[in-house]
């Protein structure tokens, strides 16, 4: 069985959703553990196998993966039967994997840079900057409800997430607003939002 390490309220409550939406509660196992917190609470769970100590953190048969992008992936290819992703070979592939990896890539550094108020020509010629990224993601939904037109797939999960936990940072563009709200409706979101704070209650 697959080991997902998460803590409530992070960037892993994003991969616990995406397990309820592949309809795989059980048969990945979440172990909750604690992590520092930037407001100075929590600390390193020495119950989390993550060299950083992390979240999240995803232990497979065949090794443990990191990295949210890698983590959507390995979990997709696991539950193929969701359809949260074009297959190997299936039209849309190539789309899906630039998303998830344009995230990686582009969307996080241009999204911490813009908080820390980084703004240097190497920067930009590297991961240009919130315009284009806002102009991307823009082209994608004026096309259809998702990133991938009428199909919704774990790539909207992913990508939307950043804007779903720090709304101030999301792009001032009617066809963006929507989106983040019709993923934040589903209904996996709203289940891992109420298992998070039973999570932080005790």
């Amino acid at each position: 069985m697959m080991i997902l390490y998460h803590a409530p309220r992070s960037r892993s409550s994003t991969i616990v959703a995406l397990i309820h939406e592949l309809g795989a509660t059980d048969r990945v196992e979440i172990r909750p553990v604690s992590i520092p917190r930037q407001d100075g609470s929590g600390g390193r769970d020495p119950l989390n196998p993550h060299p950083e100590g992390k979240v999240p953190y995803l232990v497979t048969p065949s090794g443990p993966v990191r990295e949210r992008g890698a983590i959507v992936l390995s979990l997709c290819e696991a539950f193929p039967e969701a359809s949260l992703a074009p297959a190997p070979g299936e039209a849309g592939r190539g789309e899906f994997l630039s998303w998830l990896f344009y995230y990686q890539g582009v969307i996080e550094p241009v999204l911490v840079g813009q908080v820390m108020e980084v703004d240097h020509p190497v920067f930009r010629a590297t991961f240009r900057g919130p315009a284009e990224m806002t102009d991307t993601l823009r082209a994608a939904l004026e096309k259809g409800p998702y990133l991938m037109g009428e199909r919704f797939t774990a790539a909207d999960l992913l990508v939307f997430s950043p804007f779903a936990w720090f709304p101030q940072i999301m792009p001032d563009v009617p066809v963006i607003r929507d989106w983040v709200a019709r993923v934040m409706a589903r209904p996996s979101l709203r289940a891992v939002a109420e298992w998070d704070e039973q999570l932080i209650a005790g």
